[in-house]
């Protein structure tokens, strides 16, 4: 059996030094519940900047503001940051996948919606970077690349991930599929209706567990002075109590939900059975029997663009 643990606790905005601080104590508290894989929701690490979609307006300042916040709390591979929750994951022996605002270099304005998936012995399996950021996203974040798109052979399966709207990228879910993913990981900032459905579809289809992490958000955990701009681009309320509910879970290759979803603050558990992504592939396996290569083509350029 395999322990999977999703950190559904409130994210550090644009405060990186307390990001890494909470995500190493939240590792520990996971191993100590005897985890073997610990998930964090996307870009937990420095925080989902949603008030892109409420200030897309040209020349505008407090976009430029909030920006210069955010480059600034963006990490660095390899950097001091990551360093600590390879650290982490070494002294408690859990491999974890960390969803983050990736910096290209330390003095570069260009970032990535990235995910790490760090070993339990504190080494990098790799880093996916969000292929195409989805609409007003795309003011803070530049597309990335496909060398990161691979299932890693970790101690607790075939782990691979996709970030958000990326789960309607077909050739991307195959080329997982095709490396023979046992544990899926997909980052959401939040869990409405088409997410639970992707997540859910894409356990069906894969033959493989889904680790669906979204993330909670209240709004005392926003900046003061941040809480007009991330109200308008949630479609909230300032005055409401949350801007994101959570609603993480583990899903099994039929499709059904095995945990979840879970709402509120918490770490989500769950003991999935490895051998149940071949048995769920007796009757479809879209990288197998239910494959038509030579009439169904596709490929992948896996080289790093920077």
């Amino acid at each position: 059996m395999t322990r999977i643990c999703i950190v559904q606790r409130p994210p550090h905005l644009l405060d990186l030094n307390a990001g890494v601080s909470s995500a190493s104590r939240y590792i520990a508290e996971a191993a100590a519940l005897g985890a073997d894989l610990v998930v964090f929701p996307e870009t937990w690490l420095g925080g989902y900047p949603a008030w892109v979609f409420g200030l897309a307006g040209w020349d505008d300042s407090e976009a430029r503001h909030w920006f210069t916040k955010l480059v600034n709390a963006s990490a660095t591979v390899p950097g001091p940051h990551i360093q600590v929750l390879c650290d982490a994951a070494a002294s408690n022996a859990v491999t974890v996948v960390m969803g983050f605002n990736e910096r290209a270099r330390p003095t570069a304005a260009t970032l990535y919606n990235s995910m790490i998936t760090i070993g339990p012995d504190g080494q990098i399996f790799g880093v996916h970077r969000k292929l195409l950021p989805t609409h007003t996203e795309r003011l803070v974040w530049t597309p990335g690349d496909a060398h990161g798109l691979r299932a890693h052979d970790t101690p607790a399966g075939q782990v691979g991930g996709l970030i958000c709207w990326e789960h309607w990228h077909p050739v991307a879910r195959q080329a997982l599929h095709a490396d023979d993913e046992q544990v899926h990981i997909a980052l959401w900032p939040d869990m409405p209706e088409p997410h639970l459905l992707a997540s859910r579809c894409y356990a069906f289809e894969g033959r493989c567990f889904v680790v669906a992490a979204a993330t909670y958000l209240p709004v005392d955990s926003v900046p003061l002075q941040l809480h007009q701009a991330y109200a308008r681009g949630v479609g909230a309320d300032v005055r409401d109590e949350i801007f994101f509910p959570g609603g993480s879970g583990v899903i099994g290759p039929d499709g059904e939900w095995r945990v979840g979803p879970v709402y509120g603050p918490d770490l989500v558990v769950a003991d999935v059975n490895l051998a149940e992504t071949v048995a769920f592939k007796h009757d479809l396996d879209v990288t197998g029997h239910y494959d038509r290569p030579g009439i169904l083509e596709w490929s992948v350029d896996r080289t790093r663009i920077r």
